[in-house]
């Protein structure tokens, strides 16, 4: 069965159809019981009246002819009483007794009192109730056993009643509870066609990613699809990205051949000149295929969290190397348990970036901290360098020209940095430190929608 909503509610059907049946052996099982119990009682009543209604004379017992209770006198009326002496054989029987088949159980001891179900040659079934007693007449006690039998016959017309009544309700309440099962499976399930709807509308291109508002148990589901959505989009993005880059870093060396292929009337084409230009043009095409395959990594909104410190203590460890000739103070002010959501990769050429930038243009300090929480990161890195101006804050963290991306000192550090801070939802930001220099403030949001954006081998090792 493929369907969710008739898994569910065929399973909603059969538990249904197991309570209300265990429900009503339950009632059927306590009505039974509780009927039983009151002819009982009603029974030993009527047996007390026999007694009642006794009186001793020349050693026997006499009753009168009409007793308290109308059934007694009554041919056949359902109730009869009789009073044993020994065995099964009655002393006296009442008047309904006479001429119907009734079956007696046998003395009792004086004290002892019974309830049997009885049955006659017809397989008819009674109620009897017996009392043993000791009745002082003449000169010796006599031992009786006082009977009240009762036909069971009204007995189970009263449980077939019963029976028949209750399989209407339960079968109307089972209707009702089904019908309610079925509205509340119907509801509870909506999300989920919603979804399917929003799917079809992003396959369809009316909307670009999942919008609605939908209970905790899809958020996991909804925000993992729009991580998968955004990736996709920023792969195309990127890889627009990455033609343009090409296009316009080969546009220089091909205008430099072009130029001594002009020139070629006048004076011979110069080998090196062209030398220098191919391999320069084969860097550039090596470096683009390598940011193309980088781009192919997986979805960073399903990575595993990465604890922040470590990462940063690691990079503070390389560059300190680097910059060994500076003697940099690195003061990292991080909580060892923060942990950021999102590609390993993303997070270490950010912070490499950043504290490669921060290393460069210190004077001897540098300061990490960084807070966050619910996929969020903030992340802030001072130096005491000379800082940044303010008219050049755009200009430095823009994507420039990249014509020749491999030579060191063309400020595409902190423009990688700003599109990894992008494709979080998040923002890149400059400013001035206390420590006198460059103050950059990464704040990264909830989704991750990109993959890792590569560097060039010169920004960081």
């Amino acid at each position: 069965m493929r369907s969710l909503r008739a898994r569910v509610a065929l399973s909603a059907a059969v538990v249904l159809a197991i309570f209300i049946l265990l429900t009503s052996l339950a009632l059927e099982r306590a009505f039974r019981d509780s009927a039983r119990s009151a002819r009982e009682e009603r029974l030993l009543g009527q047996l007390y009246l026999l007694m009642a209604a006794a009186e001793a004379e020349d050693d026997r017992l006499l009753f009168p002819k009409e007793l308290a209770e109308a059934r007694f006198n009554l041919p056949d009326s359902g109730l009869y009483g009789a009073v044993l002496e020994t065995g099964s054989n009655p002393i006296w029987r009442s008047t309904s007794a006479v001429g119907v088949d009734v079956p007696l159980p046998r003395s009792l001891p004086a004290g002892e009192r019974r309830f049997d179900v009885l049955s006659n040659a017809s397989d008819q079934e009674f109620l009897a109730a017996a009392f043993g007693i000791t009745w002082a007449t003449g000169d010796a006690p006599q031992r009786y056993t006082f009977v009240a039998v009762e036909d069971l016959s009204a007995y189970e017309q009263e449980l077939s009643r019963f029976h028949r009544s209750l399989a209407g309700w339960l079968g109307f309440m089972a209707l009702l509870m089904l019908a309610a099962l079925l509205l509340t499976l119907h509801w509870g399930l909506a999300p989920l066609g919603r979804v399917a709807g929003e799917i079809t509308k992003v396959e369809s291109g009316r909307q670009g990613q999942i919008r609605g508002d939908y209970p905790t148990e899809l958020q996991g589901l909804t925000g993992s699809l729009n991580a998968l959505l955004a990736h996709e989009r920023a792969q195309q993005a990127q890889l627009g990205n990455a033609l343009g880059d090409l296009a316009h870093s080969l546009k220089t060396p091909l205008a430099v051949m072009r130029g001594a292929v002009d020139t070629n009337v006048r004076e011979p084409l110069n080998a090196e000149l062209f030398e220098e230009q191919l391999s320069r043009m084969d860097n550039i095409v090596q470096y683009q295929l390598q940011r193309a395959r980088s781009r192919a990594g997986a979805v960073p909104g399903l990575a595993p969290p990465i604890r922040v410190r470590p990462l940063v203590e690691r990079l503070c460890a390389s560059l300190s190397k680097v910059y060994r000739s500076k003697g940099v103070d690195a003061l990292i002010e991080i909580d060892p348990e923060l942990q950021f959501r999102g590609a390993e990769g993303d997070l270490m050429e950010l912070l490499g970036n950043l504290l490669d930038n921060a290393f460069k243009w210190c004077g001897r300090k540098v300061r990490t901290f960084a807070t966050g929480g619910d996929n969020r990161l903030e992340l802030t890195i001072e130096d005491d360098g000379p800082g940044v101006a303010p008219a050049l804050v755009q200009q430095v963290i823009e994507r420039g020209t990249r014509a020749d991306e491999e030579t060191p000192g063309h400020g595409i550090g902190l423009a990688v940095a700003q599109d990894i801070s992008a494709a979080y939802d998040g923002v890149l930001s400059i400013g001035r430190s206390e420590l006198g220099g460059a103050r950059l403030h990464v704040r990264l949001g909830h989704l991750p929608h990109s993959t890792r954006i590569p560097r060039p081998p010169h920004l960081f090792r």
